[in-house]
Order: C-alpha cells, then structure tokens, then sequence
C-alpha cells in the first residue's frame, strides 16, 4: 500500500523558499525519457548546497525555469561547449557489499553564463532533487521537467531554475517503474496546479516566473 500523498503545497512562497539555481543543461543518466517516458533537464549541483542552504531534504519540488530556448528547442544564444556536458559521475550504486571504493568525482567544469539581461523562456517545472533511491544512485542530482513537450534535446542551453516549494520527499520503496512513474505524473499535476492552475498559487509564484524571463 504507497503511502498518502502530502497536502497541496501553500499558495506562495514559504521559507526557505524561494531558492536559485542556475547552469547549463548536461546529460544524465538518460533514463527520463527513454525508461519513464518523462523528458528531464538535467543541471549540475556542486557540493550539498543549495542556494546556501546545505540540510535541503532531498525530494520533489516545482517552481520557474528560465531556459535559452525558443518553445521548440531552438537555442536564443549559442550553448555551452559538448565537451563540458557529460562530466565524468562515479558509477551507481549496484551492490553495498563491494569492497572496491569508489573514486572521487574529478572537478566540475566551470561554466560561464549568458550576458545578464539576456532574455529566457520561462516554463512551469517539477523537479527532482536526490539520488533517486529506486535507482541507488550513488550521486546527488538535480533533475528538472519542464511542463512542456519539445521537438527536440537542447544540451548546452542555460537555465535559471527559480524552486518555489517543496511536493513530497524521495521515494525508493516503489514496485515497479510503472509506480515510479505514476507517482511523478501525480507530482507534475501538483506543479501545474500550483502555477499554472490560475488560482492563487498561479498569482502567489507570479514573481517567480518573472524572475526567470532574464539571466
């Protein structure tokens, strides 16, 4: 039996929220669309903090991504380098009994944003902060759906990720990826409603979203 769903999250931003990250889009484990059928923009974390705040549970959240693309996936200002969007992650975790220690992750690339000002699209999202414990997955990441469907990848593109609240904590317990996956579903229609649902949390995350339309 999973467990109940939380209540909707509050109609504007409660503390500590509203939180900012920001960065390139680089590859991920590749699993959001090909195996869940859920498209993922993947930006990189460095270290446990969080826009300052280093105890941030890992989990579901939603808020405002500002991104360097056009509705369709076509770049407004020229992406980051290829060469810096696959940085090297130790492996996931397959089994706790190896006695093989894993490596450090070699320094992340250091990336350098669009000029400020430049403007971006901005697009309701629900995002994944954690290691994704049904995968075990031995690095923490950051995960962003956009509540859009794109023609095509846009690897390189630069997001402002305003997070606006907090959806549930991370799950490892599911049955199957069909539980997975309904349950994230669930999550993305807590996200719509929240900003999109033209009800109070659409006109309490206002300021989100135009905090987003520029670097």
């Amino acid at each position: 039996m999973p467990p109940p769903r939380p209540p909707l999250p509050p109609s504007s931003p409660a503390s500590p929220f509203p939180l900012r990250l920001s960065g390139p889009i680089i590859k991920g484990f590749g699993r959001g669309s090909k195996e869940l059928g859920i498209p993922t923009a993947n930006i990189p974390l460095s270290g446990s903090s969080i826009d300052g705040h280093s105890n941030l549970s890992s989990g579901v959240y939603f808020g405002w991504a500002g991104v360097s693309v056009d509705a369709d996936g076509n770049h407004l200002v020229p992406p980051a380098p290829a060469e810096t969007l696959d940085p090297a992650r130790p492996p996931e975790s397959t089994s706790s009994s190896s006695s093989s220690p894993v490596p450090p992750p070699p320094p992340a690339p250091t990336f350098t944003p669009p000029p400020p000002g430049t403007p971006l699209t901005p697009f309701p999202t629900a995002l994944s902060i954690g290691h994704n414990p049904f995968y075990a997955n031995a690095t923490r990441s950051c995960e962003i759906h956009l509540l859009h469907t794109f023609p095509r990848d846009f690897y390189g593109a630069w997001v402002k990720l305003v997070i606006c609240g907090f959806i549930r904590e991370e799950r490892g317990d599911y049955g199957s990826v069909e539980e997975l996956v309904e349950d994230i579903w669930k999550d993305v229609e807590v996200a719509r409603e929240m900003l999109v649902g033209g009800g109070e949390g659409e006109r309490g995350y206002r300021g989100c979203r135009e905090e987003v339309e520029r670097v």
